[in-house]
C-alpha cells in the first residue's frame, strides 16, 4: 500500500471517528442524519480509497472530498445545561403554537432554553431536529403541526437559515398564520401573503443578518411587518451555542439580549392568539 492511499484511508476512517466522538452531544440528539453520514463515509470511503483499481491520485482526491464537508457540517454545540426536548408546552391552556428551526449547523439544543421561556407563557413550541443541522434540507412542517390538533393558531419561525426555512413554510401553507423571524429574513416574496402577521426581530451588532440587510428584507415583507432591534446583540446571542466567528461585537449581555428576545417572541404570539387586542405595528 502507497502512503498516499494510507494517508487517504486513515482520513476517512479516523475523522468521522473523531467528529463523531468531538460532537457527540450534538450528534446523538439531533436528527440521525449525520451519524449516517459519518458512518457511511467511514466504511464506504474507506473501502473505495483502498480498492486496488482507485488510483492512488484519485484515493487522496476522494479522501479531501468526503471528509472536507464533514468537518464543516460539524455543529455549534449548546452550551450549559442541555434539553433534549423538542416539543415544549405551557402548563396551561395553548393559546398558540409556534414551530422553530434552528440556525444552520447549530445543535437545536442551543435554542431549548430561550423556547421554553417563550413557552411559558401560554404557547406551544416545537423545535426542528433538522437533516445536517440545514434546515432547508428539512421537509415541510404541516406534518409537525398535525401532531398538535388542539392548537388554534399556529407560527413559524427561525434562527438566520432557520428563518428562510420559515419563510418558506409560509409560502408554502396559507393556513399558517404567523412568521417570527430571530436575526433573519425570507428568500421568497411574501409581501402579497393575506391573512400574515410577521415579525422581525433581530440585533444591531449582528455580523451576519446586518441592520442592512433586515432594511433590505422590507420589500420581500408584509407591509405591516413589525421590527424589533435588540440593542447591542449579536448573531449568537439568538442560542446559547457560544461565539460564533465572523459575527459582530456585542455592546450588551447575552443574558440581557435573550430577555428582550423571549419578550418579543412571546408579544408577537400574544398578538398572533388575540389579534383583536394586538397593537398596531411599528415601521
Amino acid at each position: 500500500m502507497t502512503w498516499p492511499r494510507g494517508t487517504a484511508a486513515a482520513a476517512c476512517l479516523g475523522v468521522p471517528l473523531v467528529l463523531l466522538v468531538a460532537g457527540w452531544g450534538p450528534l446523538t440528539a439531533g436528527h440521525p442524519a449525520q451519524p449516517v453520514l459519518l458512518g457511511v463515509v467511514a466504511v464506504v470511503g474507506t473501502a473505495v480509497v483502498l480498492w486496488k483499481r482507485t488510483p492512488s491520485w484519485l484515493a487522496v482526491v476522494l479522501a479531501v472530498l468526503l471528509v472536507a464537508p464533514l468537518v464543516y457540517l460539524q455543529p455549534f454545540a449548546a452550551t450549559g445545561d442541555t434539553d433534549d426536548a423538542t416539543v415544549l408546552r405551557p402548563d396551561g391552556p395553548v393559546r398558540a403554537g409556534l414551530v422553530f428551526h434552528p440556525g444552520a449547523r447549530v445543535d437545536h439544543r442551543a435554542y431549548v432554553p430561550l423556547l421554553r421561556r417563550v413557552a411559558a407563557r401560554g404557547f406551544l413550541v416545537v423545535v426542528v431536529k433538522e437533516p445536517l443541522n440545514f434546515a432547508l434540507l428539512g421537509g415541510d412542517t404541516a406534518s409537525l403541526r398535525a401532531e398538535h390538533p388542539g392548537v388554534p393558531v399556529w407560527a413559524v419561525g427561525g434562527h438566520s437559515l432557520g428563518g428562510v426555512a420559515a419563510g418558506r413554510d409560509v409560502a408554502a401553507d396559507s393556513s399558517v398564520r404567523g412568521l417570527v423571524l430571530w436575526a433573519s429574513y425570507p428568500v421568497d416574496d411574501l409581501s402579497g401573503r393575506t391573512g400574515l402577521r410577521a415579525w422581525s426581530i433581530h440585533g444591531d451588532r449582528d455580523g451576519f443578518t446586518t441592520p442592512r440587510d433586515v432594511a433590505e428584507s422590507r420589500k420581500v415583507l408584509p407591509a405591516d411587518t413589525r421590527y424589533e432591534l435588540v440593542p447591542g446583540a449579536v448573531h449568537a446571542f439568538f442560542g446559547d451555542y457560544g461565539d460564533q466567528p465572523g459575527d459582530g461585537v456585542p455592546t450588551t449581555s447575552r443574558a440581557e439580549a435573550q430577555e428582550r428576545i423571549v419578550a418579543h417572541t412571546a408579544a408577537a404570539l400574544e398578538e398572533l392568539a388575540t389579534p383583536a387586542r394586538g397593537s398596531s405595528p411599528s415601521r
